[in-house]
């Protein structure tokens, strides 16, 4: 496999838009990483170049060590995984994944030595001789697998390869691209706008925002130890609550809702009056048992109850802001009635809410 490097990458279209600026990024061998971010913000621009699709407009790609800005798509040693399967309709399955090594002049051996393989792997044998119409979703996304695979290429790409798929399919096909990934000992670059996906799948996740990179990070460390308000509010579901504070200058946060005086670990220089965003994982939300304020706990409305099966989300009205708790589903609360919310502050993140940068001890 191969290392893919991106440096100083910068995607600017011919009516002055931005996709991508500075983008600087190193790929492991053998890792499996994922881009991912809401839409627009430069992730499958990124990816599209490092396939030669889209052309950069500065800066360099590299492929094991080979700079392939000026390389077509076919001499860079890649296979990309479309979002919408990109299958020939006329062609049958085994059609479809031997075209590519058609086009390379694979002899024919070779070509049905992989094909009988890769088929075995993806549980397509059976399916070889249909056409794609004559297929479910998931066995379209598993041939479209397979037409990667049987290339052996340096590098897999796929972009946003699950989102046509119902949620039992793509849970299904998240687990087989795991199970890959384990098998082939391959590169991959994976772009997607699910967090859940990112989370389970990524070794490590790049969060990415208008085209920049604002965190990249293994799954445990981005969602315990986010460095900006956006890679917090963006990994995790439910997401991290927000809450405006104010410093009290005594080491303690202040709002409408109540007082949270904050560990000497985790306490940061604040000045007196200083505006802070504080943020709490749903989990990390505690109902007590007192019904008056005191010290460290949130007077909390109750708003919203979501039963999930094995958990429920409350959402709580905090000080006029919505915030949502990840309870016991026996937790009984019903609409209107009125809690106090201890967090778990050595678990707290907080933020500068004019840049959203991290602020640390």
């Amino acid at each position: 496999m191969a290392e893919v490097t991106l440096s100083h990458v910068r995607k600017v279209y011919p009516n002055g838009a931005v996709a991508v600026e500075d983008f600087n990024l190193a790929v492991r061998d053998r890792e499996f990483l994922v881009l991912v971010g809401p839409s627009g913000c430069g992730k499958s621009t990124t990816l599209r170049m490092v396939a030669g699709l889209e052309e950069i407009t500065s800066g360099t790609i590299s492929i094991d060590g080979t700079v392939v800005n000026s390389l077509p798509p076919k001499d860079r040693d890649i296979a990309m995984v479309f979002q919408n399967y990109a299958l020939y309709p006329h062609m049958t399955v085994k059609e479809n994944m031997a075209f590519g090594l058609k086009l390379r002049h694979t002899p024919k051996a070779e070509i049905e030595h992989r094909i009988d393989e890769v088929a075995e792997v993806l549980g397509l044998k059976p399916y070889l001789s249909r056409l794609p119409k004559q297929l479910s979703g998931g066995q379209r996304q598993r041939v479209a697998l397979g037409r990667a695979i049987v290339r052996q290429p340096k590098v897999f790409l796929f972009d946003e390869p699950l989102s046509n798929l119902d949620a039992k399919m793509r849970v299904e096909m998240r687990e087989e691209i795991h199970r890959l990934h384990l098998r082939l000992d391959a590169t991959i670059l994976y772009v997607t706008h699910d967090q859940t996906e990112a989370m389970t799948l990524g070794d490590r996740i790049v969060v990415m925002e208008n085209g920049h990179i604002r965190q990249v990070a293994d799954p445990i460390r981005l969602y315990d130890d986010p460095e900006n308000q956006f890679s917090a509010g963006f990994i995790g579901t439910p997401p991290m609550n927000m809450l405006a504070m104010t410093a009290d200058g005594q080491g303690a946060l202040m709002c409408a809702a109540g007082r949270l005086e904050l560990p000497q670990a985790i306490l940061p220089s604040l000045q007196q009056g200083q505006s802070i965003l504080f943020g709490v994982r749903p989990e990390h939300l505690i109902r007590t048992v007192q019904t008056t304020p005191f010290e460290n706990a949130l007077r909390a409305e109750v708003d919203i109850v979501e039963q999930m099966g094995a958990e429920a989300y409350v959402h709580f009205s905090i000080a006029g802001v919505r915030m949502t708790a990840r309870t016991k589903p026996d937790w009984n609360v019903r609409h209107g009635e009125v809690y106090y919310l201890q967090p778990e502050l050595e678990r707290i993140c907080l933020f500068d809410p004019v840049t959203g940068v991290r602020i640390r001890p």
